[in-house]
């Protein structure tokens, strides 16, 4: 489940979550203004809407019990937070998100920092794998909106047979339900909590921006759901700023090491490009694409 994919009617007095009911933005891996992301939103072309539309992610209404995967509607159920007062008095100081620039196939100490503090914390949160030995990497995306390359994106996962975990937000699921099913259908993780429509749910969770507090944690965590950062991404949300393939690939390979969380954004050309010869960098050099659902944190 992710927030930034869902409403939520949670009561809680931690500023991180003060806007429960409200639909949030995807994360970024930098930071970003609201205006900036609606000036994004609203420089998508129509042409690469035109894409995404012939990639069969338009919307369609459902009848009565059925869902966008073919799966079966799962049960509503409700969601109790454990401490919604927050009694125990957890710090709810808002907290930004940086994990540091990897180098020389090791994470960089910001992100061991972060893995240490969540499992020190007791918390169920997810920056970098430091339970395995082995050279794994965990591939997620955030999709804020449809810039027509998610479908390819989908395409280079099937063909290289790459788990991945999608994030994205309620206009995405909304608007592209066929594209959602797609993911869900063909072995990924969607982000958030889909259960009328898809006949899906997932127990995973990303803060906007990646900004959280203790409690925001905690109040997750007791929702029974993991919290996902990441380790390794650069600004290829940018689309003003967009690079090209080999930069693209430069940039992630550079950073690459055992454990790593990936974070990539579905926006961009760059990455839809240079996807496939990630991969098969990426696995020349040793490392293993696993699921989320794979780890044992």
């Amino acid at each position: 489940m992710s927030l930034a994919a869902c409403k939520m009617n949670v009561q809680t007095d931690d500023p991180t979550l003060e806007s429960s009911t409200e639909e949030f933005s995807s994360v970024a891996p930098e930071n970003i203004t609201e205006a900036q992301t609606q000036e994004q939103t609203e420089a998508t072309t129509k042409a690469s809407q035109d894409i995404a539309l012939k990639a069969g992610s338009t919307a369609t209404v459902l009848g009565d019990g059925k869902t966008y995967t073919g799966l079966p509607s799962l049960p509503l159920v409700q969601f109790k937070v454990e401490d919604p007062e927050n009694t125990r008095g957890l710090n709810n100081e808002k907290k930004g998100y940086g994990f540091g620039v990897a180098k020389d196939g090791k994470p960089n100490q910001i992100s061991v920092n972060n893995q240490a503090y969540f499992d020190n914390g007791g918390f169920n949160a997810l920056a970098l794998d430091t339970k395995t030995q082995e050279k794994v990497l965990y591939l997620t995306f955030d999709c804020g909106y449809e810039n027509g390359y998610t479908a390819k994106i989908l395409d280079t996962l099937k063909e290289k047979n790459v788990p991945a975990a999608f994030f994205c937000t309620l206009p995405q699921v909304k608007d592209y339900p066929q594209l959602i099913a797609r993911m869900i259908n063909e072995g990924h993780i969607v982000g958030n909590h889909l259960r009328t429509n898809f006949g899906y749910s997932e127990p995973y969770f990303r803060y906007p921006m990646g900004e959280y507090s203790d409690n925001a944690l905690e109040l997750v965590n007791s929702l029974g759901y993991k919290c996902i950062f990441w380790s390794v991404a650069y600004s290829d949300w940018d689309l003003s700023n967009q690079k090209g393939k080999d930069y693209a690939f430069k940039t992630v390979t550079d950073r690459l090491h055992p454990g790593a969380v990936i974070l990539l954004h579905a926006v961009s050309p760059d990455n839809s490009a240079a996807l496939g010869d990630i991969i098969d960098y990426a696995r020349g050099q040793g490392y293993t694409f696993k699921s989320l659902r794979d780890y044992n944190g």
